[in-house]
């Protein structure tokens, strides 16, 4: 790391591109341009690749190749998920029929889950929000007792963004199908970091991201189980089996497939690495602070790589200031001296002192122990 570039610890925000996969790329942007549509050797050829970063991505998440649908963000992969699951179901209905129907996601999801609900709402659809704990686990009773009511769909992220927690996933699934609904899960946090595979998950729909991935941002992907029909939310032509309209990026696909490759190769040892230099870092600042610093979160259940801490008597982001030899983030936002908690640590009940003081600190790839050691003495030195 060079002096004038802080220490990266900003993982679950945004991942480098590896340099496999910017190599992979490059020949996707130099020298074939052709469209994966078109008939001739031009069209064959990207066609060919794109085709091997769709079997590279099921490989990883134990798919078939013809479940996967590349999309143009993580995002697009959740309202392609969320509103082409519903939107036929609630065209069948007249307006006053459709609060009949129901979607159902935690309190801590990303908004490109919660956002896709709240459009639905519009048009009737009944949005039910389940609670979690303290550590941000889903209260499955609440669940069982929400899916008493027709549920299409149940929304459920692997693993929260900021505090890392890993939800139960085969039992969420398992009650979902169990009341005749389908289950969406949005993975972009946790693939590569854990093992996630659809068939043992027993996952309905899947949300990718490739810049949590160490590829390019503006590519993802949505898993869809054989049989499940969705209404495409981009319309145009046929790409992407009729689901997706628009001309492959093929560049960032061939990248998406590749950082897929290297994540299916590196498990589980890449988990068990994440988890060692987390757990550095915390017991570095434990040590260093003691009982001025608080975790938040589960202690186990949750990403290897995901670190989020209060520090007492500091804001979050007035530490970050302090610090600027490390990059990375806070859940609040501040607003003309006003600081606002983050909604997934407010949803987990934690008091607003300690939420104003979080800081989430990734780690990933490229982090090294050295590294980690600065970063526990820039914050002690400054906190102490």
């Amino acid at each position: 790391m060079s002096p004038q570039r802080p220490i990266y610890l900003d993982y679950n925000a945004t991942t480098p591109i590896d340099p496999a996969v910017k190599s992979a790329m490059l020949p996707w942007l130099q020298n074939h341009f052709g469209n994966p549509s078109s008939v001739h050797v031009y069209g064959k050829v990207v066609h060919q690749a794109v085709e091997l970063a769709r079997q590279q991505l099921a490989n990883l998440i134990g798919s078939d190749p013809s479940e996967i649908v590349f999309t143009g963000s993580g995002t697009e992969a959740s309202n392609l998920a969320i509103k082409g699951s519903i939107w036929p179901r609630l065209l069948e209905l007249s307006p006053r029929r459709s609060s009949q129907l129901q979607v159902i996601h935690s309190a801590i999801e990303h908004p490109a889950t919660i956002k896709p609900c709240q459009w639905l709402a519009k048009f009737g659809c009944h949005i039910e929000v389940i609670p979690v704990d303290q550590f941000g686990i889903l209260n499955l009773d609440k669940l069982r007792s929400a899916l008493q009511r027709l549920t299409l769909l149940v929304s459920i992220m692997h693993s929260n963004n900021e505090v890392g927690t890993l939800q139960h996933v085969r039992e969420i699934a398992c009650m979902a199908h169990q009341a005749g609904a389908l289950i969406h899960v949005d993975a972009a946090q946790s693939l590569g970091k854990v093992s996630i595979n659809v068939r043992e998950f027993d996952i309905d729909l899947m949300t990718i991201a490739g810049h949590k991935l160490y590829a390019p941002k503006g590519v993802g992907a949505l898993f869809v189980r054989k049989g499940i029909q969705l209404e495409s939310v981009i319309h145009g032509a046929g790409q992407e089996a009729g689901r997706r309209a628009g001309t492959e990026n093929v560049p960032y696909i061939v990248g998406l497939g590749q950082a897929a490759e290297i994540a299916r190769q590196s498990l589980p040892s890449a988990t068990q690495h994440l988890q060692q230099l987390r757990d550095r870092l915390w017991n570095g600042l434990k040590e260093r602070l003691e009982d001025i610093v608080q975790l938040n979160g589960h202690a186990n259940e949750r990403l290897p790589n995901t670190l989020n801490i209060s520090v007492k008597g500091w804001f979050g982001s007035e530490l970050l200031t302090a610090c600027p030899s490390i990059a990375a983030s806070t859940g609040s936002a501040c607003h003309e001296g006003q600081v606002s908690i983050s909604p997934v640590l407010a949803a987990m009940g934690i008091d607003s002192e300690r939420a104003q003081g979080a800081v989430r600190l990734s780690v990933g790839r490229f982090t090294t122990e050295a590294e980690i050691d600065q970063a526990v003495d820039a914050i002690s030195q400054v906190v102490m």
